[in-house]
């Protein structure tokens, strides 16, 4: 039997449904939150996905300004704009999008935004929050795969989750964000050695490494939930890091790529910069 889909483009539209009534309920008030994104350089999938952030927040009500800086752009530069929409009181969320130049310090500039405007759930204070179990803004592409995963009612407690990748972005806040959800948790990476020995004994498996179709059906267990956070472009269309048509026999619940935590990945974001706003206008 096939795997049933966990769809990111009806959940993320239910939780732009939901952030909706609650930007609306600000913007009834004078309140409008406010998102920045600093882009730097002519990278094409960060032009779509900040494209895609835009409309999401067109159709939220929240406003959305994004700097955009030369491919050459100084370190100065880059840190003089995160300064700057720090600054501003009109602006709750803030996000450098990633990949960055390889010139540019990227953790610098990510350290800079205040912790509370911190819209991409990746500063330093809010990893270390997660860490202790006392979320401030989580990690966008995590959260939104823990959304899916809760939606659909799967069991995390008790359950063995395998997380491939070991990324500040995705790998470690996703291994201990299911750890908060009392899984036990295998964080493996391209170091570790018979990796497919703990993928066969994963209940969860969430793949992250931007490998395309890496993991196969002979890795996976019967009946196990498989989250593919990969996107790839093979051939000029997209794919993530599971072969997806041969996975989807044996898994109980999968992901597909396009269409999967891509969505939530873009929807947890708005809801960050939401929450965001709800605490800065209950502060005045």
């Amino acid at each position: 039997m096939a795997a049933q889909l966990l769809d990111g483009k009806v959940l993320s539209a239910q939780v732009e449904d939901e952030l909706k009534v609650r930007v609306d309920a600000l913007r009834a008030k004078g309140n409008i939150p406010g998102l920045c994104v600093i882009l730097v350089g002519d990278d094409p999938a960060s032009h779509l996905y900040v494209g895609n952030k835009e409309k999401a927040c067109e159709r939220l009500g929240i406003a959305s300004t994004t700097v955009r800086l030369p491919a050459d752009a100084t370190q100065a530069q880059l840190e003089a704009e995160v300064r700057k929409a720090n600054q501003d009181a009109a602006i709750h969320g803030v996000l450098v999008q990633l990949p960055l130049p390889k010139h540019l310090n990227g953790a610098a500039a990510l350290s800079l935004i205040l912790p509370q405007k911190d819209a991409d759930g990746i500063h330093d204070v809010n990893a270390g929050k997660l860490m202790r179990g006392e979320y401030g803004a989580v990690a966008c592409t995590p959260k939104g795969a823990l959304y899916m995963l809760k939606s659909a009612g799967i069991q995390i407690a008790g359950k063995h989750a395998v997380v491939i990748g070991r990324s500040n972005i995705v790998g470690k806040p996703m291994a201990m964000l299911l750890l908060h959800e009392n899984a036990t948790v295998t964080l493996c990476h391209s170091r570790t050695q018979n990796l497919a020995d703990f993928t066969r004994n994963a209940d969860i498996l969430v793949a992250a490494i931007g490998v395309p179709r890496f993991v196969t059906a002979d890795m996976v267990k019967d009946g196990a939930v498989v989250v593919d956070v990969g996107m790839n472009r093979v051939d000029g269309k997209f794919c993530g890091d599971v072969d997806f048509n041969a996975v989807k026999d044996k898994a109980s619940y999968i992901t597909p790529v396009p269409g999967g935590v891509g969505k939530m990945t873009i929807a947890m974001l708005m809801s960050n910069t939401v929450e965001a706003a709800e605490k800065a206008f209950a502060a005045l």
